[in-house]
């Protein structure tokens, strides 16, 4: 499983962004079967949160309009919407004791914490998940 963090989302929808191609191939491709994608909350929220801002995209998507495209993504045959086990805490804690930091890294120890749960691996842009010492990938290293 390769669960999706919000940058990848945010680019695969944003035709100006440099990593649209890549975002938007991977995450088709993955969708339609060749891998098992993982979704969570916070990266989906996330996602409805900054594609509906004035300002961050050329063309701002309608509030109405991101949620359907987070409905599109979790209802396709090879999503699932990943939740946190009874161990997250546990695991999130040691992975934040772990890199030495809170602030904005809570969320990447989030995923990361979910990953480790559901055994899968992260896909995103951002390098801080090397820090936590799980499997991550750029979409352009899977299209």
């Amino acid at each position: 499983m390769k669960i999706v963090d919000a940058n990848v989302l945010l680019y695969a929808v944003n035709t100006a962004a440099e990593h649209h191609d890549a975002s938007l191939r991977w995450l088709d491709r993955a969708l339609s079967g060749a891998d098992t994608v993982g979704f969570a909350w916070v990266p989906l929220l996330a996602f409805v949160r900054l594609s509906t801002k004035e300002g961050l995209f050329p063309h701002p998507l309608r509030p109405e309009d991101a949620v359907d495209r987070v409905a599109e993504w979790t209802a396709a045959s090879s999503a699932v919407v990943v939740n946190p086990t009874p161990r997250h805490a546990d695991i999130l804690t040691g992975l934040l004791a772990r890199v030495g930091a809170g602030g904005n890294l809570v969320n990447d120890a989030h995923l990361a914490a979910l990953a480790i749960e559901h055994r899968g691996g992260i896909v995103s842009y951002d390098a801080d998940f090397g820090r936590f010492g799980i499997r991550w990938d750029r979409p352009d290293d899977l299209a």
